[in-house]
């Protein structure tokens, strides 16, 4: 079992490596098939004008884009992200009202009592230790506060993502699972741990709504293979495969997701909680 300053480096190496790398060439891709979750969860942290704002793992600064204009110039938001590179991306928005970190957000030190909003889309299940990391951005709200994110539930509930693996898994080289405390991008599916991690790190309450979408993964079957090979556990498992590997994959792919495409692209369902919660 790796130690969490091992699981803290081993998310730093992955997201300023390959995972960087891999994010950005699937950049277009990534944001269509978020926009549903995008909004909803923007909609729910209604950030309000004049509000200083922190955005959790905020990459390429997409939602750090939005929250600046609902917070507009008498607001701030702080962007945060382990990704140099994602980070770098993020500058070059030059927003007048927004600042980009390159950091762990589990060892930021922030300003206490200071945000009016703690925000993140897909961005808090990668924390080596969830509790010192939802601890840390307690303390940078303020006592009226409130906390608002989006992450994936369970791989059950989402095809989109599920689908695709389970046809080409025994096709390529076995994948080290993560364990049930390993950050990872279902990390958070289980409500039951997140409310034990947010109310050891001295929250109250939250609050889950269940955000289901159609997830947008190519225009058809072909490109939504190339998409696979490009970001994501797959692309690395991939890389790890030998050519003929990979070519038996890709047709298990193929077969596996040819029901689903349509004349407006290739759709499966994903499924979300939408968590919010306030100092306790």
């Amino acid at each position: 079992m790796k130690t969490t300053a091992e699981l803290a480096t081993a998310q730093a190496d992955f997201w300023n490596g390959k995972g960087g790398q891999m994010w950005l060439a699937a950049y277009d891709r990534i944001q269509k098939s978020l926009a549903g979750y995008s909004e909803s969860v923007l909609a729910a942290a209604a950030a309000q004008p004049g509000e200083k704002v922190l955005d959790v793992g905020c990459g390429t600064g997409t939602t750090t884009g939005r929250l600046a204009a609902a917070v507009g110039p008498k607001g701030h938001v702080l962007g945060v992200d382990i990704s140099e590179a994602l980070i770098g991306v993020a500058r070059g928005q030059k927003l007048v009202n927004a600042t980009f970190a390159v950091s762990d957000a589990t060892t930021y030190p922030f300003e206490a009592a200071s945000f009016d909003l703690v925000f993140s889309r897909f961005g808090v299940m990668f924390f080596a230790d969830p509790v010192v990391a939802f601890e840390n951005l307690r303390r940078a709200m303020k006592p009226s506060g409130r906390l608002v994110f989006v992450c994936w539930r369970t791989p059950q509930e989402n095809p989109w993502g599920s689908v695709p693996m389970r046809a080409a898994a025994p096709h390529l080289p076995p994948m080290e699972r993560p364990g049930p405390e390993d950050p990872g991008q279902y990390a958070f599916g289980d409500r039951a741990r997140v409310e034990r991690i947010l109310k050891a790190a001295g929250f109250g309450v939250p609050t889950f709504a269940r955000l289901d979408e159609m997830n947008f993964m190519g225009k058809d079957v072909p490109e939504v293979i190339d998409n696979l090979g490009r970001f994501g556990p797959l692309a690395r498992l991939f890389g790890e495969a030998t050519p003929e590997q990979v070519a038996k994959a890709r047709q298990a792919i193929a077969e596996a997701l040819a029901p689903h495409a349509a004349a407006d692209g290739v759709k499966l369902p994903g499924a979300c909680w939408l968590v919010s919660a306030a100092q306790h």
